[in-house]
């Protein structure tokens, strides 16, 4: 029986029950594709990471996942706790170099900019259930719909299984914030995960877009989800820095028979 270092956090939140929450697994080798799938389908939260030396993978319960924003911050707050240091930088196989490092107040993920472009879809407007003012899409499946005023945002209640239909996009609603600089709601029902709690892959999208329409590189963010989320975001260069906290709420061991 092989025991896997194991650990569940909840990622840009400041308190347990917050936050995207996700698994941590720390591997002395890589497992099989179809062992990492059912792990992860065990685990039963929206993203599990494996790492292994410096490389990392992310996985839902459904599939394999490209990039994990949230997943990464908790690697991210796993090593970090448990080796010391400032900085560790992961290794993706999709997306190149990932790197978390500590600040003031918890921690900072860098992930690709995601660039998005003005654009139209007229059936996914009409399935969020409220027109957007602007609709921007990227070449990725990052889609913003851009609204006037958090009311709005809080006020959706989209026909998941119709956007679901549409294929695996994330359908990022968003608009200036009241307590925050900007806040948004993200959907990804083609990837099983109907509303997700916060979302690091969608604000290396938003950032770029907000950070234009500001006129300033930096601004903070809240994802009014239910479990609500709130980071900070930096746009430099080709790279979104955001930041946020996580907490520690499961700390064990994962067995694996055979």
């Amino acid at each position: 029986m092989t025991a896997i270092p194991y650990w569940q956090v909840d990622a840009f939140a400041a308190r347990p029950f917050a936050g995207n929450p996700a698994a941590v697994l720390l591997l002395d080798e890589w497992l099989p594709d179809p062992v990492l799938q059912a792990i992860a389908r065990e685990a039963a939260l929206p993203a599990t990471a494996f790492v292994a030396g410096r490389e990392i993978r992310w996985f839902s319960p459904a599939a394999e996942l490209r990039l994990c924003g949230h997943a990464s911050l908790a690697a991210g707050h796993v090593l970090l706790t448990r080796e010391g240091g400032e900085i560790v930088t992961f290794h993706s196989r999709e997306v190149g170099e990932v790197e978390v490092r500590r600040v003031t107040l918890g921690y900072e993920l860098a992930l690709p900019a995601i660039p998005t472009s003005p654009g139209d879809w007229p059936e996914a407007a009409h399935l969020l259930g409220s027109p957007p003012r602007e609709v921007w899409r990227s070449a990725d499946r990052y889609n913003l719909f851009v609204y006037d005023s958090e009311a709005e945002v809080h006020a959706l209640a989209p026909d998941l299984a119709g956007l679901a239909a549409l294929g695996n996009d994330q359908f990022i609603c968003t608009a200036p914030g009241e307590t925050t600089d900007v806040v948004s709601r993200v959907f990804v029902p083609g990837g099983g995960t109907g509303e997700d709690s916060v979302t690091g892959s969608a604000h290396a999208a938003l950032a770029p877009y907000w950070a234009a329409r500001l006129g300033r590189e930096a601004f903070t963010a809240s994802q009014a989800s239910a479990r609500g989320g709130l980071l900070t975001c930096r746009v430099d260069g080709g790279q979104v820095w955001l930041g946020g906290q996580c907490a520690t709420v499961v700390e064990g061991l994962f067995y694996l028979s055979g």
